[in-house]
């Protein structure tokens, strides 16, 4: 029988008991895409929108979602990040925002979904600020690329 950690055996959402689990550096690193159009691509990297800098406001929006994360996911452990890193980059070839994230902490848990609520709310923050110019934007390949640490130790998505 498969056994979920996050339920008890009545079946009921509990949060998980990391209190013996030993503190190691924990490293993940997640991704994801804003699709939008040439125009609108143009307009926030030569920093042409009348809300303002759309990259910078998307950056210290996945800083503080990665800060977040325990308030927004209810069974996330609240963690002592050491670092939180948001990377947007134009691709001119596909009319994308790619936004890469990295958090760290040294603790019992890991930092996965930091890293993920990081690109998550990015590329939402994108999505937000530029939807009044192209509403059909597309925020898409939210995903885990590496994680290290841990128990489980390094895992890294296959390309």
């Amino acid at each position: 029988m498969v056994h979920f950690t996050h339920l008890n055996e009545k079946g009921e959402a509990q949060m998980v008991d990391v209190g013996e689990k030993p503190t190691t550096s924990r490293i993940a690193r997640a991704s994801a895409r804003v699709l939008m159009s040439g125009e609108t691509l143009k307009m926030i990297v030569e920093g042409k929108h009348k809300k303002g800098d759309v990259l910078a406001v998307a950056r210290i929006a996945g800083i503080q979602a990665a800060k977040k994360t325990s308030d927004m996911i209810p069974l996330c452990h609240p963690l002592m990040l050491t670092s939180i890193k948001v990377d947007l980059q134009p691709d001119w070839d596909n009319n994308a925002i790619v936004i890469n994230t990295l958090c760290k902490v040294s603790g019992q848990t890991g930092v996965e979904m930091e890293a993920l609520c990081a690109a998550s709310v990015a590329g939402l923050t994108i999505y937000d600020m530029c939807k009044a110019v192209d509403k059909a934007m597309t925020v898409s390949d939210i995903q885990l690329e590496t994680k290290s640490g841990g128990k489980s130790g390094e895992w890294k998505r296959e390309t």
